[in-house]
Order: C-alpha cells, then structure tokens, then sequence
C-alpha cells in the first residue's frame, strides 16, 4: 500500500514528465492535475520564517524577467532536492489564488534535469478561479478581420442605447487549444443587477446577428488580470465610444463579471 498522498503526488508528476515545449496538450494535463483538490498538493520552499508564522517567506526566482516561487512535487522530491529550509505543503489551488494576483508564478522542481516547469501567474489564475473558465494559453491575441459589419452595427446601435455601456473594443484570440473566438471588451460605468442585466441582453441581441458557429465572447476592461483585456488596453482603440458621440452616462465605477464559459 501506498503512503498517504503519494499516489495524488504521482499523477501530476506523472503529466509533469510528459510536458515539453509545442506539448500544450499535457500542459494543459498538468493544469488539471494541479487544480485537483486531491492530486494537487505541492511542498512550497520558504526561504525563511515556519510554516504558518508571520515571518515565513516563499523562496523566489526570476525567469525572463518573471517571478516565481519554487516549490517541489512530493515528499520524495523534496528530499531530492536537498533543501535544508522549512517549506509548507498546500494545494496548488489555494498557493495560486495566494500568488496571481501580485503577478507571481510558481517553477515546479527546478531541481530536475532540464530545470523543472514554469507555471506563469496567468496560469496560476485558471487553477484559482477555474480551469473551464478560461481559454488556455498562451493565447495569440491579434486584431479581428472577419467581416460582420452587421453584428458590428448591431451592437454599436444597442450599445447607445444601453446607458451604463461606456466603451466597446475587440480582439481575435487564438488559444493553444480549442477554437478561436472574437472577444468585445465591455467598459462600463456601473456594474448594479440593473445594468449587468441590460448589458447582457444588449450583447444577446447583437450575438443573433453572427454568422452561425461564430464564438463571441467578453471581457472586462476593468478586469487588471486578464490577458486579453491588458491586450485591449494597449493595442485596442474603441469601435464604440459613448463619450465621443454624445453625453456620458454618470461615472459611479465600472466592469463586468466574466462569463461563467471563457474570458
């Protein structure tokens, strides 16, 4: 019989070595791994402070300018490892949420051959708030070519009508897996049940006007840690900009919660 947790600890070590780079595939197995509640357990190296302690630190590292915390895969591994350090077990799901939000990574076993595996914070955000959710990346975010100059229309035409509707941008997103889909960037003056529910049906009446097996779908571009929104905000100019055709609606906040398939 197996020691508690090391048949967990097994499975993502076991998609951990069928990763390599163009391998999105088992990247994306190693994710799902990750963000299972059982499998996902990882042995965070803290370079100072005990677990639990207000003192206690992640050990930290910087690939291509990005940050990281190592972090070890099991029991067996640690011992590899030769840290002489406290660490503190957790699951990948909990260590994320901790860690994207300040832009932070976390590098698998960089103690193995070949270095171990980067996890970059955006990644980090799709174990946190789900795997599902989110398309998987990296993405290849260009602008749109297609040509529906009635959707377009469409939707600029309910957007003027929609008052909490300040700003609309675009994009075409190409995931590393599944189909790509047109993303519109909503910036909104408020977010109350009134106007969320407004802009939904604003955006379901336009997606009519699609041509058919065409996905749509939105961002927020309040939204600070989404890579298609930061895409937006430098690379994007509004196709629909209220304060530039008239009177602005009153400023009280804005954004939108993402939908519950993708960004």
């Amino acid at each position: 019989m197996s020691a508690p947790g090391t048949a967990e600890a097994g499975q993502v070590e076991q998609t951990l070595r069928q990763v390599a780079p163009g391998r999105y595939d088992a990247y994306e197995a190693l994710l799902h791994a990750l963000a299972d509640e059982t499998a996902g357990r990882l042995w965070m190296l803290l370079w100072q402070g005990s677990p639990g302690s207000p003192s206690a630190q992640y050990g930290n590292m910087r690939v291509d300018g990005h940050g990281y915390a190592p972090c070890v895969t099991s029991a067996r591994e640690l011992a590899a490892s030769g840290w002489n350090r406290s660490h503190e077990v957790v699951t990948a799901r909990d260590i994320a949420g901790a860690l994207y939000p300040d832009g932070w990574g976390i590098w698998l076993n960089p103690h193995a051959p070949g270095g171990g595996v980067g996890i970059p914070w955006p990644d980090l955000r799709r174990i946190a708030t789900g795997l599902d959710r989110m398309p998987a990346g990296p993405l290849r975010i260009t602008e749109p070519t297609l040509r529906i100059p009635r959707f377009y229309a469409l939707l600029t035409q309910n957007a003027h009508r929609t008052p909490p509707v300040r700003s609309l941008r675009r994009a075409w997103v190409q995931p590393a897996l599944g189909a790509a889909y047109l993303a519109v960037g909503l910036d909104l003056y408020e977010t109350s049940g009134a106007a969320v529910g407004a802009v939904r049906a604003m955006m379901r009446e336009a997606v009519a006007a699609v041509p058919e097996g065409l996905p749509v779908s939105t961002v927020s571009m309040s939204d600070d840690h989404d890579p298609v929104t930061m895409w937006l905000r430098a690379n994007a100019r509004p196709f629909y900009d209220r304060e530039a055709h008239g009177p602005a609606a009153p400023a009280v906040g804005y954004g939108y919660p993402p939908p519950a398939q993708r960004y």
